[in-house]
This record gives structure tokens, sequence and C-alpha cells, in this order.
């Protein structure tokens, strides 16, 4: 399949395809005599697999590195697992440092909507902040 054909079954762009080639993370297609790059249907396969990992957060090197186990002939789920497990300490830490700053803005927005806004000093920006 051409590159736009791959590109519309997954819902990426022919920019993103090229950049994955680039990268790494597609193999070099085959070219056709015209010099169109022609992709496998195990393409779309692999492609599907890249979204998944960036929708739960890996970045473009490890999914990288999941993908050489898998060429290399590995089944990587230990890596996947370890990566998943990385990956749930930094969101819960995230989690822990936004529910700070919201219960943070929550006190500032308590005491802003309780004052009166005649009261506020002019030497100050604001003296909520």
């Amino acid at each position: 399949m051409r590159i736009g054909e791959a590109a519309a079954a997954t819902g990426m762009t022919t920019k993103t395809l090229r950049f994955y080639e680039h990268r790494g993370l597609l193999p070099t297609a085959h070219r056709t005599s015209n010099g169109y790059r022609d992709y496998g249907n195990e393409t779309v396969g692999r492609l599907d697999f890249i979204h998944r990992g960036r929708n739960a957060g890996l970045t473009l090197a490890q999914i990288g590195g999941i993908l050489q186990v898998r060429d290399a002939g590995g089944a990587p789920c230990v890596h996947v697992r370890d990566l998943l497990a990385t990956r749930l300490a930094e969101l819960d830490a995230q989690l822990a440092e936004l529910t700070a700053l919201r219960s943070m803005v929550a006190g500032f927005y308590s005491d802003v909507a309780a004052a009166d806004p005649t009261d506020c000093d002019p030497g100050e920006i604001c003296s909520y902040l």
C-alpha cells in the first residue's frame, strides 16, 4: 500500500509516517518503480502499536526499544511491563502535584470570591496571589 493509504488506514499523516521511518520505528519501505513508498499490510499493525504507545505516554525512544526487541524475535512483554510500571509511577506523581495545585488554587479562589473588590490595595498588583 502507498504511504497515503497507510496514513489514512491509521489516521496519521504521511509526514508522520516518513518521520517514523526516518527514526527507525518503521522499516524502510520498498520503493515502486516510480519511487513511491510501498508498505506491507503489517505496517498498519505496527503504526497502531506506535499510536497506542504514544497514547499511553511512552516516548518514541521507548516504543522504538520495544519494537527492537520484537524485531529481533524476542517477546517484549517484560520490557513493556517495566515501562508501564514507570509510567504509572510518573502519572501518580503528576496526579499528586495536580491535586496539591488544585487545593492551592481553590484556596486562592475562596479568598478572592469572598473578598470585597473595593478593599483592594491599589499599591499591590493583587493581594490574593
